[in-house]
């Protein structure tokens, strides 16, 4: 006899800083978890991190009893940094990715001029996933789907074939889609990332990333296939690729890169590590001028 899947129970953590959802996944049956895209706060203007936002993900894994397995990564974010060794070390877990991380390493490693002894071979994650990979959690059964277009190593973490974790390749259907200026993006590629997702089951929910919602709705973070199929501003059906690819780049154009990419990016390519530091025992972070 075949035992029962539960449901898995999704919690939404929102740093408004950001504007960046958070999620702690839990299979009710075995009360093991994932925690996806958790953010550290950061203030730029000192150079101050803390850990308030990423704590409130901690105290909801405590006050569950909740076993922590993994803390997965969509993509190395440009507007947060990543909270990941910060959860790893309180709660245990392993931080994974899309292993075309590698490709984004690459290119940010001349970018920062990064130091010799950072390799961009992953290494610096406790997993790398190749699109179709699939593992499971408690009761719960994950596929990794590639999402490129938005960056080389986005990806889709699909659970039970019935919600997608999305990352940044879609917002709500009254925001549209990602931008894909940053360096290795492609509104091309983006658009195919996006109907294969699309190609779900109507029913699929999708829990994005962040959201910006326009005057008079407040913050959400779960659609359906369905409902973006339908009421995308970018990408419903009936939208051609070449007319995306046109909506896509012209509206990239007049876009300001993120306030914190910069640090962000340096972090996250790291499993959100900080730099070395130096022989004083300081942490600087690098500022490029005139590259981006």
């Amino acid at each position: 006899m075949m035992s029962q899947v539960s449901r898995p129970h999704v919690e939404a953590f929102l740093d408004s800083d950001s504007e960046t959802y958070s999620y702690v996944v839990c299979d009710p049956a075995s009360n093991k978890a994932v925690i996806i895209d958790p953010v550290l706060d950061f203030d730029y203007k000192s150079g101050r991190t803390h850990t308030k936002g990423a704590q409130r993900l901690v105290d909801f894994v405590r006050a569950k009893q909740l076993q922590l397995e993994w803390i997965l990564e969509t993509h190395a974010h440009a507007d947060h940094l990543s909270a990941a060794p910060f959860i790893r070390d309180t709660l245990g877990g392993k931080i994974a990715i899309g292993e075309h991380i590698r490709d984004v390493q690459k290119i940010f490693k001349e970018v920062f001029d990064l130091e010799k002894e950072f390799l961009p071979n992953g290494t610096q994650f406790d997993k790398l996933f190749s699109d179709g990979d699939t593992f499971t959690v408690g009761t719960m059964s994950f596929r990794v789907l590639h999402t490129p277009g938005h960056t080389p190593a986005d990806v889709a973490y699909i659970i039970n074939e019935s919600m997608a974790f999305v990352g940044d390749t879609l917002f709500m259907p009254d925001v549209g889609t990602a931008r894909c200026d940053f360096p290795g993006g492609s509104a091309r590629t983006l658009y195919r990332s996006i109907r294969k997702l699309l190609a779900l089951p109507e029913a699929t929910e999708i829990y994005i990333c962040h959201d910006y919602p326009p005057q008079g709705r407040s913050h959400e973070c779960r659609t359906t296939v369905a409902e973006e199929r339908k009421h995308s501003k970018h990408v419903h059906d009936g939208v051609s690729e070449e007319e995306f690819v046109t909506m896509r780049e012209e509206r990239d154009a007049t876009l300001d890169m993120p306030r914190l990419i910069l640090p962000s990016i340096q972090v996250n390519i790291r499993a959100g590590e900080m730099p070395p530091a130096d022989e004083q025992g300081k942490v600087y972070l690098k500022l490029p001028i005139n590259q981006l």
